[in-house]
């Protein structure tokens, strides 16, 4: 382990997955068949959201931004995984760990958040559809989508802000694949105090509060779909919920298995294993989910992929 003075570590070493250089190259053809994967086919989402006008409703506005974000979280870890395995470096810079740092919080939190109001958007239309158009009009759209943006951008600052009062002067290893905060204040030499009380108050409340109100709507729902007479009603409003919660499932599972579940062991293993769910696997996952399960967005793909082989087709 590579050790610096007091006055800071200006690198660290991110282990990565393996030490062995004959799965290197298998590593990096996984990530980045993962990465290419999910940057395509997010950005399918958002430009069938933004080419049908029919949906332009606020529920695809909310999962446009979920996609957006999606392609910013994978694409802050990947790329220099991918860098790091091509060369053979473990290296990252202090200023390149800042960076991950918050833009993996500012991305992961906005996910919850954008969950959590994409929820609250299928309470009001299946619990009360004939006010949903008022209750849900495009002011009060763009409110929610920008409050969560704003929140979570001084969120991820605050953390960041707080990291760079410390000082690192021990071992630099971090047993990891990109710059999560708990690691990295493992590191440090000065006291951690501070930046540990406000990841609790703070951290604490801005996931919670979102996971609570997630948990409330779907209760609400349940209690609106079980009041509906009809059978075919009942699938019907279901239906609508079946790809948000299947995503909400998948985004909740691996972010406990990384932040509240306790370390496997020093060296992380199957932390790691839990992150690289957490980090590359549901937001590659997310529009497989929202494309084979809605309708809508399978007609607006379709729509683009029947324009693209009219456009290629020869003319005469």
């Amino acid at each position: 382990m590579n050790r610096r003075n007091q006055t800071g570590t200006y690198e660290f070493l991110l282990m990565g997955f393996s030490d062995h250089p004959e799965q290197q190259t298998l590593l990096f053809g996984l990530f980045l068949g993962m990465y290419l994967v999910t940057v395509w086919g997010n950005l399918l989402i958002i430009l069938a959201i933004g080419s049908d006008v029919n949906l332009h409703t606020p529920m695809y506005l909310f999962l446009a931004n979920l996609s957006f974000s999606d392609i910013g979280f994978i694409s802050t870890v990947i790329p220099k995984m991918l860098n790091n395995i091509g060369s053979g470096s473990k290296r990252i810079s202090y200023g390149g760990c800042l960076t991950q740092l918050y833009f993996s919080g500012l991305f992961a939190d906005l996910d919850n958040f954008l969950l959590a109001v994409m929820a609250l958007d299928r309470y009001v239309a299946i619990s009360q559809p004939l006010h949903y158009a008022i209750t849900m009009n495009s002011q009060r759209c763009v409110l929610l989508v920008a409050g969560s943006w704003v929140v979570t951008i001084f969120h991820a600052l605050v953390h960041t802000l707080l990291v760079t009062r410390l000082s690192f002067c021990g071992p630099n290893v971090i047993p990891h694949f990109f710059c999560d905060l708990v690691p990295l204040l493992k590191l440090a030499c000065s006291s951690t105090y501070v930046n540990e009380l406000v990841l609790i108050l703070v951290a604490g409340t801005l996931l919670i509060g979102p996971f609570v109100c997630i948990l409330t709507s779907y209760f609400y729902i349940a209690l609106a779909i079980l009041g509906i007479d009809s059978q075919k009603g009942k699938q019907k409003a279901f239906s609508n919920c079946t790809s948000h919660l299947s995503v909400v499932s998948l985004f909740y599972t691996t972010a406990i298995g990384v932040y509240l579940c306790p370390p496997s062991s020093p060296s992380g293993g199957k932390d790691r294993v839990f992150s690289v769910m957490y980090t590359v696997v549901t937001p590659m996952l997310n529009p497989f989910i929202y494309s084979l399960r809605n309708r809508d967005i399978k007609g607006a793909l379709g729509k683009i992929l029947r324009r693209n082989t009219l456009n290629t087709l020869p003319w005469d």
